[in-house]
C-alpha cells in the first residue's frame, strides 16, 4: 500500500521510506517523511505509524412520518474499557471492500445489518470526513435514508463475519436527549444526530407525506 506514492515531490510532503509492520484485519505502516512548513522550507524527518483502513459508509435511517430513527446495537472491541461498555448504539455501516460505489454499499449494509430495504436514489449525503487523521487514513461517508421504522426489527448480521446486531428504533427527541446526556459515544452517530436535529423539519416535509 503506497500511501505516499502520489505525494512524492508535491507541495505537501515527500516520501522517504515506508514499511509494513503489521498486516492483519488492519494494516499498519511505519513511515519516515517530511512536509512543507507554513513559514517555508521543510520539516525535520518525522517517524509515524499509520493504520490503513478501507473507506467506509454509514446510513442514518429516518422515518419522517413517525419522527423515529433506526439505529443498531453491537459489540465493539474498542469500547471494552469504556464506562458504558462495548455495546455501541450506532448507524448501519460497512467498509467499501468491493468494486461497489459507496451508495451501493449503503443499500447492501442496510439490508444485511437491519433488514431494511432502501432505494439508492433516496440516499442523501450528510457528510464525508476523516475519522482519526492523527493516526489513520480511514474515511467515512454518512448518508441519510427514508424508511418505515415499523417494518424494521430483530437481530441481524452475517454469522460468517461474527456479527450479532440488534435493531433499535428510537424517537428523534429521545435520541437528541441521549446526545445531550453523553450517552452516544461514537463520533459518527453524534455527527449524524446533530445533522438530523438541524434538517428534520425539511426531511419531514420531503419524506413525511
Amino acid at each position: 500500500y503506497e500511501i505516499l506514492s502520489g505525494l512524492v515531490g508535491s507541495e505537501m510532503c515527500i516520501r522517504d521510506s515506508q514499511e509494513t509492520v503489521y498486516h492483519g484485519f488492519y494494516q499498519v505502516l511505519k513511515l519516515k517523511l517530511q512536509h512543507r512548513l507554513f513559514k517555508g522550507g521543510w520539516s525535520k524527518e518525522l517517524q509515524r505509524e499509520l493504520v490503513v483502513r478501507l473507506p467506509a459508509v454509514a446510513v442514518l435511517m429516518y422515518d419522517a412520518k413517525t419522527d423515529q430513527v433506526v439505529l443498531i446495537e453491537q459489540f465493539r472491541v474498542g469500547g471494552m474499557a469504556h464506562e458504558n461498555g462495548p455495546w455501541q448504539l450506532e448507524m448501519v455501516a460497512g467498509m467499501i471492500d468491493t468494486q461497489e460505489t459507496s451508495e451501493q454499499v449503503a443499500v447492501r449494509e442496510c439490508k444485511e445489518e437491519s433488514g431494511a430495504v432502501i432505494a439508492q436514489r433516496d440516499l442523501e449525503l450528510v457528510c464525508k470526513y476523516l475519522v482519526t487523521p492523527g493516526g489513520s487514513n480511514e474515511s467515512l461517508a454518512i448518508y441519510c435514508a427514508p424508511v418505515d421504522a415499523s417494518q424494521i426489527a430483530g437481530i441481524h448480521g452475517l454469522p460468517t463475519e461474527g456479527e450479532d446486531i440488534k435493531v433499535q428504533v428510537i424517537n428523534r427527541p429521545d435520541l437528541w436527549h441521549m446526545l445531550e446526556q453523553g450517552k452516544l459515544t461514537n463520533a459518527a452517530t453524534i455527527i449524524a444526530t446533530q445533522w438530523l436535529q438541524i434538517h428534520y423539519p425539511r426531511l419531514q416535509g420531503q419524506w413525511g407525506s
